[in-house]
């Protein structure tokens, strides 16, 4: 046998095993390695949780409002959620009144409840008219109210406690959480997404109250265009006496926000996704039981698991008070409303006919197809006219039309 290896002097030499060692070393190097980054990412993450836990302001919601509350309804498997979303437009800076409507700091012209079902297949993101007429529960020291503009609660002691009790009183749903968001804060959002794409089909261009919305399909707004563009009554020459429109407005631009906050171009940056969590967490106030991002993400998981397509953004019942009412431009409740209310206590599915122009946050056909803004919509119906849909309900008496967006064209 020891003449065979010497046979052929001309044969390569056998490999050595030396190598073997070698690739244990670099093995040892890049698990230490991911061990140290690891660490760091993880410490980093610790951070950054508390500093976001540290942005947000909470408020003790279920000591505040006592155990006068409603009682859960629904019996089933699984618990439906309800969260009471406010939007505090407080204009603390020059030139801020934006709408030209004489408001001041510290208002809430948005009221949104989000219902998520026990089995979270459906979400349901209900708005309210802020210039809907409601009787007021007493609250804090602020004493009861009958026929009051709905906002009206959350200029009262208490705040956005107010708000969640008068909901409370108005539906006999109980709310699980409410969450009150910045407008300024809200701009920043949108900032740190490197904004947001929705089809304009016109200039929204106001210069006595400082708006300007540039048209586009789509045309990417900025945070101060965001601003502008969902807190806007006036267009062109017109000024809206109600609140539809711009509620419209509203829901197709969060449904805009959240495609994009969810998009690949979002989520593959950490500067963005961190940015828009700071941005985020700042301009919040929440319960405390909501007052950690923990809880937010849980609660945002969930959404993710029904499906942008079953996140559906619908109006409650209204109508418009007579054209000789005190209330003029105002609108109240009908019985569809009351329905609804019903329906979501139990956590039933909304019927198609309350469900009437839904928007939803499902991402448009193509990338090249934003969703139609509302202002591209008919405008606000003549409630003189009979109609099977909740937002098109008639009156018991005729009344005038409150002037809305003109109707410019759809984007295509």
């Amino acid at each position: 046998m020891t003449g065979v290896s010497s046979a052929n002097p001309d044969a390569p030499a056998p490999r050595r095993k030396a190598a073997i060692p070698r690739k244990h070393t670099v093995g040892k190097v890049v698990l230490l390695s991911t061990l140290v980054l690891a660490l760091v990412t993880g410490l980093g993450v610790v951070f950054l949780v508390r500093h976001l836990n540290g942005n947000i302001t909470s408020v003790d919601m279920e000591t505040a409002l006592g155990d006068d509350r409603p009682e859960e309804v629904y019996k089933g498997n699984g618990e439906p959620l309800d969260i009471l979303v406010m939007g505090d437009d407080n204009r603390d800076c020059e030139g801020c009144n934006v709408v030209g409507d004489n408001e001041s700091g510290g208002g809430s012209d948005t009221t949104i409840l989000v219902h998520l079902s026990a089995d979270r297949k459906r979400a349901y993101a209900i708005s309210i008219p802020r210039d809907s007429i409601v009787d007021r529960p007493a609250c804090g020291d602020s004493p009861a109210a009958t026929d009051v503009k709905w906002n009206a609660a959350y200029s009262m002691d208490g705040g956005p406690l107010c708000t969640v009790e008068q909901l409370e009183s108005m539906t006999d749903i109980r709310v699980e959480h409410f969450v009150v968001v910045d407008f300024n804060g809200f701009g920043d959002m949108v900032d740190a997404v490197d904004g947001v794409p929705v089809c304009v089909p016109e200039d929204i261009d106001d210069p006595k109250h400082g708006i300007f919305v540039p048209a586009g399909n789509p045309s990417v707004l900025s945070g101060d265009e965001a601003l502008d563009y969902v807190r806007a009554r006036y267009v062109g020459e017109v000024i809206q006496q109600n609140d539809i429109s711009r509620i419209k407005r509203q829901q197709t631009f969060i449904a805009a926000l959240i495609r994009k906050v969810k998009s690949a171009g979002t989520l593959s940056r950490l500067d963005r996704v961190v940015g828009f969590l700071d941005a985020a967490t700042q301009s919040l106030t929440t319960d405390e039981q909501l007052g950690s991002v923990t809880r937010i993400g849980k609660i945002a998981m969930q959404l993710q698991n029904i499906g942008l397509e079953n996140v559906k953004f619908v109006t409650a019942p209204t109508a418009y008070f007579p054209l000789e009412s005190e209330f003029k431009g105002s609108v109240y409740w009908t019985e569809q409303a009351d329905t609804m209310w019903g329906l979501l206590n139990e956590d039933k599915p909304l019927p198609k006919a309350l469900l009437g122009d839904a928007i939803t946050a499902k991402p448009p056909a193509s990338s090249n197809e934003p969703e139609p803004d509302p202002g591209t919509e008919p405008p606000v119906p003549d409630p003189t006219t009979p109609s099977e849909s909740p937002s098109e309900l008639e009156p018991a008496t005729p009344t005038e039309e409150p002037t809305a967006d003109p109707v410019p064209g759809v984007c295509a």
